[in-house]
């Protein structure tokens, strides 16, 4: 099942409300379970270049059914997913990209946030998908 339009609003108004409350402005993305635009917002005086991170985000979550920043630390040097960041047109493996899980656990869609510190960009990003659902996929093989 897609995310629909009516939640993906009330994810973006949620984090939003997120991103007012600890003083920073951000570039929000919602992508559909086929990695589709779905909803997009970008609040006043938010870098411009953040509308195509926050969007390479979603997408990046929704084609690994993780956080981003989780697959950052598989994608290290070292790492087995090392340079995985340039396949599919462009990912982004650091925090700020979160999946969007319905309560029976299936991938519903994602949100990426961009415009702060990684550690806002989360929490931003958290704020919204959990607004419509849940972060986490049920038992999945590279989750750390």
């Amino acid at each position: 099942m897609h995310v629909t339009i009516k939640d993906a609003q009330k994810a973006i108004e949620a984090a939003r409300k997120k991103a007012t409350a600890i003083g920073t402005q951000m570039c929000i993305a919602i992508v559909d379970s086929g990695g589709n635009l779905k909803a997009f917002n970008r609040m006043d005086d938010a870098w411009v270049g953040s509308i195509d991170i926050a969007i390479k985000k979603a997408k990046t979550s929704l084609f690994f059914g993780m956080k981003t920043g989780e697959l950052g630390k598989l994608s290290q040097p070292g790492g087995p997913l090392y340079q995985i960041e340039h396949s599919n047109d462009g990912l982004i493996t650091f925090p700020g990209g979160v999946p969007i899980v319905d309560a029976e656990g299936v991938l519903m869609g994602a949100i990426g946030v961009s415009g702060s510190t990684v550690e806002n960009d989360e929490a931003v990003a958290k704020a919204g998908a959990e607004a419509i659902g849940v972060t986490d996929l049920h038992a999945h093989p590279w989750r750390t």
